[in-house]
């Protein structure tokens, strides 16, 4: 059997989003429909309650509550969107692709440039897989940012003229950003945390593709 095959059936039989598991199994290197894929807990699309097969359009606005999470693919891109957590999508071609305003989004894209807007930051990403947690409003905690594959510049708000470009194969350098312009470094080394690489190839394989780490170095995280 294709190893790849195997690496989906086995995280379908672990449990959890078995069903989804399944669809992206069958799916094979065709995209599913857009839309939400999967939905669990309180979940709402613009203040009213989402549905499966619903699509996400620019300008929409998604929350998730305690103990929800949220799987949806709009265009080339998927999401998983875990508890707690709100995600703005851009209604203009100069606003950003999408805003998390707080929370933990997990995002695999597409081909061409998006623009990331956090409260702390302003992520531009090409082509890329990433995992971000926004602390909560008013919090003074870092935001959190791992760029699992692909280039990404980051820009942080309190400090512009400190921007970084990312460039990674496989979760080689996640990293705190920082909101206080009086540090001497607004970016910080971080560890690989709260998500996987399993998660990476089922996003992945709803929009057609693998990851570029899939066969390389295995499901690591």
């Amino acid at each position: 059997m294709n190893p790849r095959r195997t690496f989906l059936r086995n995280m379908a039989a672990a449990g959890g989003a078995g069903l989804l598991w399944q669809r992206a199994l069958a799916a094979g290197n065709n995209p599913v429909p857009p839309g939400f894929q999967r939905l669990a807990g309180q979940v709402t699309l613009n203040g009213q309650p989402a549905r499966e097969g619903q699509l996400v359009r620019p300008g929409d606005r998604i929350a998730t509550g305690p103990g929800a999470e949220a799987i949806y693919v709009v265009g080339q891109d998927a999401f998983l969107q875990r508890e707690n957590t709100r995600v703005n999508f851009g209604d203009t071609a100069s606003a950003a692709f999408l805003r998390v305003v707080t929370g933990k989004l997990m995002s695999v894209f597409g081909r061409g440039d998006k623009r990331i807007q956090l409260a702390t930051a302003t992520i531009g990403i090409r082509g890329t897989g990433c995992y971000i947690e926004e602390p909560a409003e008013g919090s003074r905690e870092p935001a959190y940012f791992c760029l699992c594959y692909g280039v990404a510049d980051v820009v942080p708000e309190a400090a512009p003229a400190k921007a970084e470009r990312i460039v990674t194969s496989h979760h080689d350098h996640p990293v705190y950003i920082h909101a206080d312009p009086a540090m001497p470094t607004m970016m910080v080394t971080a560890p690989v945390r709260n998500h996987y690489d399993a998660e990476l190839v089922m996003l992945e394989n709803l929009v057609g593709r693998w990851p570029p780490f899939y066969g390389k170095t295995g499901a690591k995280y």
